[in-house]
């Protein structure tokens, strides 16, 4: 939102207003942030590469125009002000340490082509987030890329049906019948839908009402059918978490609720790979506790970490590559490790590819800055409805991040949305949001 001052109603036609200065920017924010969550190859087979292959010309093509776009954009229609305040030193020193691990990478020319992307997306979900003017522009993008994304989904169960379900002849069988929509699997479609579900409740609540109950319902639908249970739970938990302290008056207690359902999570997940007691505990009354032979996984990297804490085997440099490939699989172990894309957990990756010291930073520039600003959020409704739902998605993401894997991950629909989230915490946390429409 790049406006830092009040704005006056006018009396202009919506048709003649979207062709004022204020409508196109409104309008390339909109395009960008469709096209970015659909990527420029939707409905690929499922278990394909994600978005972003620096080896295909269409992703290079398409994300190098959105990168032009970006940058054109943020010269000439966003307030310079706002982009400014969008820098933050603990935001700088972990892409410093991100472009660290794309010098160390074993590769690092390919890792630098991957990297791109990656900037790029961060770019371009800033841009998304400074082009409106105002909280209402801004719940025109929401709108637009909601009815955009979840529209070509549907539609595409019915006309694309074998590259909008899983199917029993892909690489994970046991998913047949599951919708992924225009996403490559259905662990991406899950969490961007949830995203959108909180949309849907923060056009409710600020006064959209049945723009907002259709999203909301069309994303939970899906969510439904993606067949993802922690999503499904996550939706609910981050909804009430963020919501129910302010219905009551006591704000404070969002992030106080944040931290432990964080490090309750950490303890659950990690903590029993990791923490002694944690783990004795796990195997004497949880012993078939492994999130599907995650937990091989995760003893695994802890174990290569160790012998690299500082600075990790860097970008794009650890799992799928050489170094694994000639790795021995015990007949024992769940997970060939040799085939794995990622870890499945967030936090454990960048260690394992930027160091502990990086992981530092990530937990601070992840987890606590976005509380400080949440609680920075001025006492207005327009902020605190844009900021409770900037948390939702923080929450769910990082609860998400657990399980999966997508912190710099290139394109990734939910590490965008992470991203525009954190960023926008920021932003609403900085000024008092102006809105067009008379309430």
């Amino acid at each position: 939102m790049s406006s830092t001052g009040s704005l006056r109603r006018t009396e202009r036609a919506p048709l003649s207003a979207a062709f004022t200065r204020e409508g196109v920017a409104t309008a390339i924010a909109a395009l960008l942030f469709a096209t970015i969550i659909i990527s420029f190859r939707p409905f690929q087979p499922a278990g394909a590469e994600l978005t972003g292959d620096g080896g295909d010309i269409v992703n290079q093509l398409g994300f190098g125009s959105l990168g032009a776009i970006s940058i054109f954009s943020l010269l000439a229609f966003a307030d310079p002000r706002v982009v400014r305040s969008l820098i933050s030193p603990s935001w700088a020193l972990m892409l410093g340490f991100f472009f660290l691990s794309v010098i160390l990478a074993t590769d690092p020319p390919s890792a630098m082509r991957a990297a791109s992307f990656t900037m790029i997306g961060i770019i371009t979900m800033a841009t998304i987030l400074v082009l409106p003017r105002d909280a209402d522009s801004f719940a025109r993008v929401i709108i637009f890329t909601a009815v955009v994304v979840m529209g070509l989904s549907y539609v595409g169960l019915i006309v694309f049906p074998n590259e909008a379900l899983h199917t029993a002849d892909s690489q994970e069988p046991e998913h047949a019948g599951l919708w992924r929509g225009v996403f490559t699997h259905k662990n991406i479609a899950g969490p961007v839908m949830a995203c959108f579900s909180f949309a849907g409740l923060y056009l409710w609540r600020r006064g959209q009402r049945w723009w907002g109950i259709g999203i909301f319902s069309a994303a939970m639908i899906f969510v439904l059918h993606t067949g993802s249970k922690t999503t499904v739970g996550l939706v609910p938990f981050s909804i009430l978490i963020v919501v129910l302290p302010s219905l009551i008056g006591m704000r404070l207690g969002t992030p106080v609720l944040f931290l432990c359902a964080i490090i309750a999570t950490a303890v659950g997940t990690l903590g029993i790979v990791f923490i002694p007691p944690v783990k004795h505990l796990a195997a004497v009354y949880f012993p078939d506790l492994t999130y599907t032979g995650r937990t091989t996984l995760w003893e695994f990297a802890g174990e290569m970490l160790a012998k690299k804490p500082w600075t990790g085997y860097g970008y794009e440099s650890f799992w799928g590559t050489p170094l694994l490939l000639n790795q021995d699989q015990p007949f024992d172990r769940p997970w060939d490790i040799r085939t794995i894309v990622h870890g499945h957990d967030g936090y454990l990756d960048i260690a394992v590819l930027m160091g502990i010291p990086a992981l530092c930073v990530a937990v601070y520039t992840f987890l606590i800055a976005p509380l400080r600003d949440y609680m920075r959020i001025p006492p207005r409704k327009e902020n605190i409805y844009l900021g409770d739902f900037f948390m939702m998605v923080v929450l769910f993401a990082a609860l998400n991040g657990f399980l999966e894997s997508f912190f710099f991950r290139r394109a990734d629909p939910v590490w965008l949305l992470f991203v525009l989230s954190l960023l926008g915490l920021r932003q609403v946390s900085l000024r008092p949001l102006p809105v067009r429409r008379p309430k």
